[in-house]
């Protein structure tokens, strides 16, 4: 999300801003109380409609939906493939981030790459933005572990042998197969709503914290994408145009200029990115470009990737006083527990500046800008 503000004119009132965030925002395993509990019933609806269901109740605007890859809905979803606990897990979590590695982070933008790319997405150096990482909670977690089970269950009919539970496959097209995209379908439509959600809410928190008006503050949508999905796209396979299923697992979308499924202010310049890095140096909004087509799929990288396991860093972060260290990186940190934080520490990650040039120098998407972090919630 972008704003109206510059960074300069708030920088003594981040710390204020972050509270109001943490306040409105629940975080951390099991975080849960963002808005009223749902009925079951309503929360089937959101798992049908996706954001179209949290704009209907007030979430945002319908503009947004323009801005959310697939309209914020997959279409397909079917929750009567939801178990029950799953269902259960649901009620109480939208709009809430979550732990590990999900986040919301203050930036400001950095470093202009591309200046007409940027200007056409409303983006200037010096200016406030907004980035959420969270997803489908509990509810795509259980319906994750749920499908595990059939799948490994089927896979002998199949006469399918893989050497982890957590390969589990059967043919798309088989009876597993169709249940697992709808209910996954029905999931991501929990994960938009989430995120819808959130942006609300954090914009209430904005507005709170500096009373200010809305005009004023200019929030809106540059883009939600999604890192975790499978979907049927049309690609050229061996010189030929096939229908083919894409799961993109730690992967992001990265449609070039001109293609038809880009929102339309946006299909002259490519599909949007956004490429989180560490919490403490540096995230990327880029655009998707042509070699994305032809080597990936029309897709690009969603991260920097860890060079330490959670169970690393936190041993290397023993010796380290967390709330310090941030504040050394010039980065206001509001979080529920410590091991969360000592898990993803800016020393667990690689340097994603060298994960996005990679992808920039292969023609896969283009950097337009560097966000720098000023202000992070973390579970």
């Amino acid at each position: 999300m972008k704003t109206g503000l510059v960074f300069e004119d708030l920088r003594k009132l981040i710390p204020h801003i972050v509270e109001a965030l943490f306040a409105v925002i629940p975080s951390g395993v099991g975080g849960e109380g963002a808005i009223p509990k749902l009925t079951k019933d309503a929360e089937k609806r959101l798992l049908r409609d996706g954001a179209k269901w949290a704009v209907a109740n007030g979430y945002g605007r319908a503009e947004d939906l323009e801005h959310t890859e697939e309209g914020g809905c997959l279409r397909g979803a079917d929750a009567e493939l939801i178990s029950e606990r799953a269902l259960e897990r649901g009620l109480k979590q939208v709009g809430t981030l979550g732990s590990g590695n999900h986040f919301l982070e203050i930036g400001r933008v950095d470093e202009i790459y591309t200046p007409q790319i940027a200007n056409a997405l409303g983006v200037f150096e010096g200016q406030v933005v907004v980035l959420i990482h969270s997803g489908s909670r509990g509810l795509g977690y259980q319906t994750c572990e749920d499908f595990l089970r059939v799948m490994n269950n089927a896979m002998t009919k199949y006469d399918i042998r893989l050497p982890d539970r957590q390969l589990a496959a059967t043919p798309i097209r088989s009876a597993e197969g169709q249940d697992y995209l709808a209910a996954m379908a029905a999931a991501a439509n929990y994960a938009w709503v989430n995120r819808q959600v959130i942006m609300s809410l954090a914009e209430k928190a904005f507005l709170k914290a500096l009373d200010i008006s809305p005009a004023a503050l200019g929030f809106s949508l540059v883009y939600d994408v999604c890192h975790n999905i499978a979907k049927m796209e049309d690609h050229v396979v061996d010189g030929k145009k096939r229908r083919v299923c894409v799961h993109r697992k730690g992967a992001t979308r990265a449609f070039p200029p001109h293609h038809p499924q880009i929102p339309s202010d946006y299909r002259e310049i490519g599909q949007p990115i956004l490429i989180p890095g560490d919490m403490a140096r540096y995230s990327y909004l880029l655009v998707g470009a042509e070699a994305a087509m032809e080597q990936t799929f029309g897709s690009t990288c969603h991260g920097a990737g860890r060079v330490m396991s959670r169970a690393q860093s936190k041993k290397h972060s023993q010796a380290i006083n967390i709330d310090r260290e941030m504040e050394r990186r010039g980065v206001v940190a509001r979080y529920q527990g410590r091991a969360t934080m000592a898990e993803e520490m800016p020393h667990a990650y690689k340097d994603v500046a060298d994960v996005v040039e990679t992808m920039d120098l292969a023609g896969v998407s283009k950097r337009v800008a560097r966000l720098r972090p000023v202000g992070v919630v973390k579970g």
